[in-house]
């Protein structure tokens, strides 16, 4: 068998991740397959098949050669909350029934999509303003210069927790048409205080909600993690990596919730009737990578990753408001009331 070429992203905690999940056996299913690193480490480890599934053409253009030679890995493009769909699709089974052993979800954006500038992720060059994990629906561009100022507002505040959210939207609309990175960035930087070295360049926050909202990345979290319950055997497992705080305290909270670890009710909020547990917590604190990674791949240093196995009790659909997930709301005709901001 030919070795493939070097891949263009590192896998984040693949090595503690093996380490939670060993043995490693059977069908797993990769999230976001990428440049396949998650994917061959399993199959490194004792897997006998890897289904991945990527929503980006350029990850399936990119692994067409090397897959050639690798039988034992089915790539599909969909996204996380078609998980068991495409699973069952490649088994020969039926959406919703537990066919797999393990499933990997890598959240966030890749380094190959940072790297590319015209596919618009980074301020660090200027490109079209894009974002867009797939090659399909709403753009950045798109948003930036459609949406109404409220809104764009709510997108800033909820997915990137950008304290000037209103000052940012109001300077966006009035510089209508944006339709570059640089362009995006520079507005951003005029509206807030010049960083200090070593700080975070001012439109980080920004450029995260938009490709959050553009992506739709925290429902398509929410919706993984379920299908993931559904499509996981009993005792199989499940491993998240995060890359920022919202991400993973979806992630905690959903595996809190459906392992019953959520503490008990109140004298104001009774507990509800006990559930069986879906799954048992194997980290229950999140696993931090070594001082050694983060040398070797600085992206890795806000990772954190989550191990759970599924456990006898039966999915069953999670709301968005049980997991605490910012979601987007119609505002009504009057102005809100709520915390000031910007």
């Amino acid at each position: 068998m030919a070795k493939a070429s070097p891949a263009p992203h590192v896998p984040v905690l693949l090595t503690p991740l093996l380490a939670a999940c060993a043995p490693v056996r059977g069908v797993w299913l990769d999230g976001t397959f990428g440049a396949g690193g998650y994917a061959r480490g399993l199959l490194a480890a004792g897997a006998d098949r890897v289904i991945g599934i990527d929503r980006d053409p350029e990850a399936h253009r990119l692994a067409a050669p090397w897959l050639a030679e690798e039988p034992r890995i089915d790539l599909r493009e969909a996204t996380f909350g078609e998980l068991d769909r495409i699973a069952a699709e490649a088994l020969g089974g039926e959406a919703g029934h537990p066919l797999l052993d393990g499933v990997v979800l890598d959240l966030g954006v890749s380094s190959m999509q940072i790297d590319t500038a015209e596919r618009g992720f980074s301020f660090m060059r200027d490109a079209p303003l894009d974002m867009r994990m797939s090659s399909a629906g709403e753009s950045a561009a798109d948003l930036v210069n459609d949406a109404p100022e409220e809104r764009l507002a709510d997108i800033l505040w909820l997915f990137g927790e950008e304290r000037a959210s209103r000052r940012i939207a109001r300077a966006v609309v009035a510089a209508r048409p944006v339709e570059t990175t640089l362009q995006l960035a520079e507005i951003v930087a005029r509206c807030l205080p010049r960083s200090k070295p070593g700080d975070k360049h001012p439109a980080t926050r920004s450029f995260q909600a938009l490709r959050i909202a553009v992506n739709d990345e925290y429902g398509e979290l929410l919706r993984g993690l379920q299908a993931a319950e559904r499509s996981l055997r009993e005792g199989g497992l499940l491993a998240v990596v995060t890359f920022h705080s919202v991400e993973d305290r979806i992630a905690k909270r959903f595996l809190q919730l459906r392992a019953g670890a959520l503490g008990q009710g109140s004298r104001h909020a009774p507990e509800a009737e006990a559930e069986e547990p879906a799954w048992t917590l194997l980290t229950r604190k999140p696993v931090d990578p070594s001082a050694e990674e983060v040398a070797l791949n600085p992206r890795a240093r806000s990772a954190r990753l989550r191990v759970a196995r599924r456990a006898r009790g039966p999915a069953r659909p999670v709301s968005a408001g049980e997991v605490a997930m910012p979601e987007l709301t119609e505002r009504p005709a009057r102005k809100r009331a709520g915390t000031r901001r910007g």
